[in-house]
């Protein structure tokens, strides 16, 4: 996070005023009183293009995180619920706003998502630099804690009331079910970053379970962020411009692309490769192609498309 001791923090490379300057519709949900606090119906709500000057608005009563997420990125779905845990803690001194990205083209270019998950937060309108990819859950508590520092330093100190028919509603609704021993291990695994751990105990979950979808999609999705851990873009990409077809080099920027969200880049390169390498050589680079599809998932637009380039090649 940018040094949280001065104001200036506040000024980023950030450019919402396209989406600041749209008409605020109201929020599903909310109400507020005449000079009080906007009623919201939860702390963590999904924010559209259409209703981010809502969300602007909101930030000059209380700070309000911004998670830049897909349905097919991994450790999004690893952070996200760190990211409403700690919010809901926090009892209204947060707000969590997601973005998914597809769906909201615009958001993602005002923000410069280049890679996701992407955290940063808005006080009293104004972007502020988070952090990038799945961290630890203590990492999320420091990072807000200076989040609020910094917003009582500009002013903003409010706090938020939750619509009581939406509280009313949480406390009814279904408990979800715990996770099995193993997953869970897993998870713990990934929230202090030990992914071989949390690797081992998908395998093993797998081992005892070969039909447990939930592991499989897991193990693929922690495998990818073991590849990608310590991996620097600009080093990686160098060492592919300077070796086309090897093989280690392509993998690891077309891994780094698909964490960050650039799905097409990241199939276009490995299919690219493959059409280059010899058919004795062509396993390892098909075989990782099929991993990315399945992290994707296998009715993405995307995911069609290069699958049919990929057979093209083959026949």
């Amino acid at each position: 996070m940018t040094d949280p001791s001065s104001g200036a923090a506040l000024r980023g490379a950030v450019d919402l005023s396209a989406l600041r300057n749209r008409p605020a519709p109201t929020p599903a949900g909310a109400s507020a009183e005449p000079g009080g606090p906007q009623a919201v119906a939860s702390l963590v709500m999904d924010v559209t293009d259409e209703t981010f000057p809502q969300v602007l608005e909101l930030s000059r009563t209380v700070p309000v995180v911004v998670d830049l997420w897909a349905e097919w990125c991994g450790p999004c779905k690893q952070l996200s619920p760190v990211l409403e845990r700690v919010v809901t803690e926090l009892g209204g001194r947060l707000v969590l706003a997601k973005v998914d990205v597809d769906a909201n083209p615009q958001l993602s270019q005002a923000f410069r998502a280049q890679s996701i998950p992407m955290v940063v937060a808005l006080v009293a309108g104004q972007p502020v630099p988070l952090f990038t990819g799945a961290v630890p859950e203590q990492q999320v508590r420091d990072v807000f804690a200076q989040l609020l520092q910094l917003a009582a330093q500009n002013g903003v100190t409010g706090t938020v009331p939750v619509a009581a028919d939406a509280g009313t509603a949480e406390e009814t609704g279904p408990a979800e079910p715990p996770l099995p021993p193993l997953h869970a291990e897993a998870f713990a695994a990934i929230e202090v970053g030990d992914y071989p751990r949390a690797i081992a105990a998908y395998e093993k979950a797998l081992a005892e379970n070969p039909r447990d979808a939930d592991a499989r999609a897991g193990l693929g999705q922690v495998r990818l962020l073991d590849r990608v851990h310590g991996l620097d873009l600009h080093t990686a990409r160098a060492a592919a411009a300077d070796a086309p077809t090897d093989v280690a080099a392509q993998f690891a920027v077309a891994d780094l692309d698909l964490s960050g969200g650039h799905v097409d880049d990241a199939f276009g390169r490995l299919l690219e490769l493959f059409a280059q390498l010899p058919a004795d050589e062509r396993t390892p680079v098909r075989e990782r192609l099929l991993e990315l599809f399945a992290l994707v998932g296998d009715a993405d637009p995307r995911v069609v498309r290069a699958r049919s380039s990929l057979a093209s090649l083959l026949f």
